[in-house]
């Protein structure tokens, strides 16, 4: 069996996805199909023997254009994120500009003057639709040219029957006009369509730069004893390669000479070096710290723990697909009940002999007072809202869905290193003298490893006078060397440092033992504590060594697990979710990565990886963690405001429908009644400005 990977951007509603996983799943060969919605793509598990083009012929006969999913399987397409930005500017360009000429037709302006203003309008209007109803039109001659719908259906005979009669009333000098409807309806189901578009390929850029964090070539060592630099892509398993100090491994592979130290923390999210010697396993995307090494290659592109935990995120994502479901499913329901509704009322009172022209007068005002503006705008308002509240904050919220998810968590799985702590180790040098600090000092400034780096900050932060320490040179395995007044002085790896880091400082014979930590945010503590008194658990489920996590989770009173993979994160959060939790994660490493795309809802500190920052659903900015409750706590008040927008937009809907069936509504009341309801959500919506206060 072999995967192939397409997209397919006319995938528009949960029929869409129902029809392609069944259509594909019964062909021969075909052993599963399983559609990413929020991606617009669809993974296919077949054998061999069936082609790609095979499968792209397929759903062309289902009725769904498609094309094979590049190399990089997370690669994205912003090109319909551009097209619907550009028919909603337009959209809204063309809407403004009609309103302010309808103003004069409302206000009563006639003969000559009315006419000239239905002239202008639709001078404006007719491009608009053309233009902007392009994504609506298309996806509804593609589905009916194959026989099936979609909810763009009923929205472009909605559209276009506004935009026909109100080019009729204006040819036959009728007394109302409804351009202003047709383009006000595209510019609503535009604008939550490109918000939809825009967010999903922002929240999968950083997902497809992963592969490009690997070394882009290496050098490999050729029979003759020569070396040879190739690009990535060329690499195999058997090859040997050189990696020099400072250098990005390109493939995965087992250290076979050489030893020293790299920075896995890409991988594993620990923050300190880990030693390396012949025997080890090293990953692509790791970055060599000390002296080179020689590397047999076992993996290379795909296969490489790197390109899995990208996949792992791609998979983990598909879960979130199950609101757009849910969404698109009501979306299904509305649509065709709106302009069944219509076409019955002209049906209704065609019957009762109120000829053609007053009948599709009525039917229009029910179309229009029945557009689901209101509806539509009560869950965007208010997460725009709450989102430019928490900029306020620091806090960033890049999908308006995830506050929905927020307001539902009960747990809490925190990441350690860079999440609960800061991720930067800070020496302990109390226990040193003054002569000792700046020989330390002297000796640190001339390496970029963490910890020394850390040294150097605290000496530097005590006011410390670096020693003029000469000849500073690494050695592998030894720490840093130098003479200083003619003795040898040294830091050097602890052989003992029990739970904690630590490095030995030695001057000749005498020898210091320097602490470090990785202190908590200021406010992990008073963090937990909120989110215990908002009923929400929380625990730490970490990649850093278990003797790491101890300490740490006994200070902030909670549960604890060290030594936790990507793919063990996974399994903990599939099984809380079995037993009934919704959780919430926050982390900060790549590891954490596909943690957070297949959590309830997830949040990453504006330090943690590109991939990490555009999995989770927020970032949040500054060192400190209470953003993480106060997120949560306007969450859940956004969802209650989007509650309160829903009854009023269904109360709405149940008052003035029956009032434009029976007639008692043109389609200029309708447009303002229409206009008001969204006025009202709106500014109920503009309450959770207070919510952060």
């Amino acid at each position: 069996m072999v995967d192939s990977r397409f997209t397919v951007p006319g995938m528009r509603c949960a029929g869409c996805i129902a029809k392609i996983e069944r259509g594909l799943g019964e062909l021969p060969g075909v052993d599963a199909a399983r559609v990413n919605f929020s991606a617009k793509r669809v993974a296919v598990r077949h054998d061999a023997q069936l082609d790609d083009q095979a499968l792209v012929e397929a759903l062309e006969r289902l009725g769904f254009e498609s094309q094979p999913v590049a190399d990089n399987p997370l690669a994205t397409d912003d090109k319909d994120a551009k097209l619907l930005l550009r028919a909603l500017a337009v959209a809204g360009f063309g809407m403004m500009n009609i309103m302010l000429l309808s103003v004069s037709v409302w206000s009563g302006a006639g003969g000559v003057t009315r006419e000239m203003f239905h002239w202008l309008s639709a001078l404006i209007a007719l491009p608009v639709v053309a233009y902007s109803g392009r994504p609506f039109f298309a996806s509804a001659a593609m589905a009916l040219r194959y026989g099936r719908t979609n909810m763009d259906v009923p929205i472009s005979i909605g559209v276009l029957l506004a935009t026909g009669m109100s080019f009729y009333e204006t040819l036959t000098g009728g007394e109302h006009a409804y351009f202003d409807g047709a383009v006000m309806l595209l510019f609503f189901l535009l604008a939550g369509r490109a918000l939809d578009a825009t967010m999903r390929n922002r929240t999968r850029a950083g997902i497809g730069a992963l592969l490009g964090r690997m070394g882009k070539s290496a050098a490999v060592l050729q029979e003759d004893g020569s070396t040879r630099r190739i690009a990535a892509d060329e690499l195999f398993p058997g090859m040997v390669m050189l990696v020099a100090a400072g250098e990005a491994l390109a493939a995965d592979g087992e250290v076979i000479d050489g030893a020293g130290a790299i920075d896995n923390a890409m991988l594993t999210g620990e923050s300190t070096p880990e030693p390396v010697a012949v025997g080890d396993t090293v990953h692509a995307g790791a970055v060599n710290l000390s002296a080179p090494l020689r590397i047999r290659i076992t993996a290379t592109k795909g296969d490489t723990a790197l390109a899995e935990i990208a996949r792992l995120m791609d998979e983990a994502g598909q879960s979130r697909s199950r609101y757009v479901r849910i969404a698109d499913r009501a979306s299904r329901l509305y649509a065709p009940a709106v302009h069944s509704l219509a076409l019955l009322a002209f049906i209704g009172w065609m019957l009762a002999g109120a000829g053609w022209h007053h009948a599709m007068i009525i039917a229009i005002s029910v179309l229009i007072i029945t557009c689901p503006c209101a509806m539509g705008l009560a869950v965007p308002a208010a997460q725009v809202v709450a989102s430019g509240a928490l900029v306020k904050k620091g806090v960033l919220v890049k999908d308006g869905s995830a506050l929905e998810r927020l307001a539902e968590v009960d747990t809490v799985l925190f990441d350690k290193t860079g999440t609960l702590t800061l991720g930067e180790p800070r020496a302990e040098i109390d226990g040193l003298d003054a002569e000792a600090r700046s020989i330390a000092l002297g000796l640190a400034q001339n390496s970029r490893h963490p910890l020394s780096k850390g040294l150097v900050a605290s000496l530097q932060a005590a006011g410390t006078v670096p020693a003029e320490v000469i000849g500073v040179h690494e050695e592998s395995g030894n720490g840093l060397l130098g003479l200083w007044n003619g003795t040898e002085v040294a830091l050097e790896r602890a052989e003992a440092a029990g739970a904690g880091l630590a490095t030995t400082l030695r001057i000749g014979q005498r020898r210091d033992v320097i602490q470090f930590s990785d202190p908590l945010r200021v406010d992990a503590n008073d963090s937990v504590s909120a989110l215990s008194a908002m009923g929400l658990s929380s625990q730490i489920l970490s990649g850093d060594r278990t003797q790491s996590v101890a300490p740490v989770a006994r200070a902030l009173g909670i549960l604890g697990r060290g030594g936790v993979n990507p793919a063990d994160k996974l399994v903990a959060l599939e099984a809380l979710k079995r037993q009934g939790h919704l959780p919430l994660m926050v982390g900060d490493g790549l590891n954490d990565g596909p943690a957070l795309a297949a959590a309830h809802a997830s949040l990453a500190p504006a330090s943690a990886s590109d991939a990490s920052q555009q999995a989770a659903d927020a970032v949040f900015l500054g060192d400190r963690l209470g953003p993480v409750a106060l997120t949560v706590r306007v969450a859940r008040e956004t969802m209650r405001i989007v509650r309160q927008n829903f009854v009023f937009a269904i109360g709405y809907n149940i008052l003035a429908v029956p009032l434009a069936l029976a007639g008692m509504v043109t389609p200029m009341v309708a447009a303002i009644a229409m206009s008001l309801s969204s006025l009202v959500v709106v500014g109920n919506s503009l309450r959770l400005a207070r919510a952060t206060r």
